[in-house]
């Protein structure tokens, strides 16, 4: 049977699994420089008819040395803030490589593009500013255009509910700040969010090149957006080939109806990373709240390292990686994490953070590692960081020849207390 591209015998041997918690403790994150390489090539084979140029969107897993294996795979970056752009810079990248596409406009968004940090306008404001600060300039527009995808609204960046991008119907005024500042406008961004239906992409592509018409200057098109992946069996990955395919025909058509070969650029996130890596975690107990209740298995990790079940409902492979040998048995368990907090369910109803779901999991001992598989993107980035005061888990790339290296220390307390003072009208006993 093939093993689901999420689960931890996807990336770590058992022997490896147990290697990592006495080695480095657990929590840790644990990542497969060979899979992110493997997305990368995928990525920047989807298909386009001249030419391409694929992002990695760094929201998704920001540590300097995932960025630097993606990009020395062949792929630029897509920031979604100012410190993002930062990072990126610190980690490597050259800042011509990088796209800056951002809800916020940093104080320094200036010194970012003068420093060679492609900036993209996210707004009317932003497009003014742009233009106060560099008349004549060239910039990218990111639209809304009306629609989108996602597997939940709160992954949904496209369409009336979402504020990220120009509304489509405001087209004029751009045109207007167009004229104003003398800009050209030679990049068109839309988003539609992190779906599965190829139908939804093909629809915004075209309603994105109907913009494009009206901005003689545009060379190339980002269609941005994440590629849904299985974790799961059950759940439905976008095939980026049978997505593409579609698109690439549109920019096909666009060229025989207007003469323009437009490039295109995509800027996957998930796709990329979330499968490439997992948490290895320690059993610390085994409760139970009797026949109408549950058996909970409650691990050293939770909210603090994986926040999606808590705020999507979303689910992840989990397995049961025994010390010593078992004789197989199994049982229903929820699993839940280390924080104070009623919410911190590793094993919620599929789509549904308030509802409870059981998995058959291997009859655990305490002591035992718990692999959480498909832990790659939005889990180190987008966690509860030091809720109830624990620290960032440390994070370890797992290299071609099968070698560990620390790529993030576990933090340390003093660390977490580092930037808190006492004003003296506290330290005075008087």
């Amino acid at each position: 049977m093939t093993t689901p591209a999420g689960t931890a015998s996807a990336i770590l041997s058992r022997d490896q699994v147990l290697a990592v918690q006495d080695q480095f403790g657990t929590p840790a994150f644990v990542y497969d420089q060979r899979m992110l390489e493997a997305r990368a090539h995928e990525a920047l084979a989807f298909p386009n008819p001249f030419g391409l140029t694929a992002r990695y969107a760094m929201k998704a897993c920001p540590n300097a040395a995932i960025v630097r294996v993606l990009n020395k795979a062949g792929l630029q970056i897509d920031a979604s803030s100012a410190f993002e752009a930062h990072r990126a810079i610190a980690a490597g990248v050259d800042p011509a490589q990088i796209l800056l596409t951002a809800q916020e406009l940093a104080p320094d968004f200036s010194s970012l593009v003068q420093a060679g940090v492609r900036f993209n306008a996210c707004s009317l404001n932003q497009l003014r500013h742009f233009g106060e600060a560099f008349p004549g300039a060239e910039v990218g527009v990111r639209f809304n255009p009306g629609l989108g995808s996602g597997h939940s609204r709160r992954t949904n960046v496209g369409g009336p509910s979402a504020s990220f991008g120009i509304w489509h119907e405001r087209l004029e005024r751009v045109e207007g700040l167009q004229r104003q500042y003398d800009l050209q406008i030679t990049l068109l961004h839309s988003h539609v969010g992190s779906g599965s239906d190829p139908a939804v992409w093909q629809r915004c592509a075209g309603l994105t090149l109907a913009l494009v018409e009206r901005f003689p200057a545009v060379t190339t098109v980002n269609l941005g957006g994440g590629y849904k992946v299985a974790r799961v069996a059950g759940e439905e990955a976008t095939d980026i080939a049978l997505a593409g395919a579609p698109v690439a025909g549109a920019l096909q058509e666009f060229d025989r109806r207007w003469g323009r070969q437009l490039r295109l650029e995509i800027e996957p996130g998930t796709f990329l990373v979330a499968n490439a890596g997992v948490v290895v975690s320690t059993v610390t107990d085994i409760v139970e709240t009797g026949k109408e209740g549950f058996s909970f298995i409650k691990v050293d990790a939770g909210m603090t390292e994986i926040l999606r079940p808590s705020l999507y409902g979303a689910q992840h492979p989990i397995e049961v990686v025994a010390r010593s040998d078992r004789d197989g048995r199994t049982g229903e368990y929820l699993v839940v994490g280390h924080c104070c907090e009623s919410g911190d369910v590793l094993t919620p109803e599929p789509g549904n953070p308030e509802g409870l779901q059981t998995r058959t999991l291997t009859t655990p001992d305490i002591g035992d590692a718990l692999v959480i598989g498909g832990s790659g993107a939005y889990c180190s980035a987008m966690a509860a960081k030091n809720y109830n005061s624990f620290p960032e888990a440390p994070e370890i790339l797992l290299d071609r020849e099968g070698c560990f290296h620390l790529i993030r220390s576990r933090q340390s307390l003093e660390q977490i207390l580092q930037n808190e003072t006492l004003p003296d009208f506290l330290t005075n006993d008087s």
